[in-house]
């Protein structure tokens, strides 16, 4: 077959995706930065709070990027889930392209129905709520974090 349909994440979705994680981290206090991709790593949509910082927007757009390349949430594990040590994870960021690949917590996959559609990057508080905040927002548009 040449020709295959496909999901993709539309606008709307991305913008749901923002507000969810915007509202998610307002509840907690804190400010914060989120970038939602498409599957091909292309930003939709790009946010930062008020008393964000500005260097969170790289980061959380890094995180989309690596979560929606790799279709699993960012890690410092390798592209095949493989735990990294330091050295590793620096020099796969260099071979990436250090806006594509990111060994920090904070980035997920917005699956639906097995298919990546893209992912979502968080950034500004500590790794964990970054990922607890881009997973519970992936999941507000019925997607799957994996």
């Amino acid at each position: 077959m040449y020709v295959a349909n496909s999901k993709r994440l539309t606008h709307a979705g991305a913008k749901k995706i923002a507000e969810t994680a915007i509202g998610k981290a307002q509840q907690a206090g804190i400010a914060i930065s989120v970038a939602i991709a498409d599957s091909g790593g292309h930003l939709i949509v790009l946010e930062r709070m008020d008393t964000g910082r500005f260097h969170s927007l790289y980061s959380a757009t890094t995180k989309a990027v690596c979560a929606a390349s790799n279709k699993r949430p960012t890690s410092s594990h390798g592209a095949q889930g493989q735990p990294l040590d330091l050295a590793h994870a620096l020099g796969l960021a260099l071979a990436a392209g250090p806006e594509r690949w990111t060994a920090m917590e904070g980035g997920c996959p917005v699956m639906v129905e097995g298919e990546c559609i893209g992912g979502v990057g968080v950034s500004g508080a500590d790794w964990a709520t970054d990922e607890r905040i881009a997973r519970e927002a992936a999941e507000s548009i019925g997607a799957s974090p994996k």
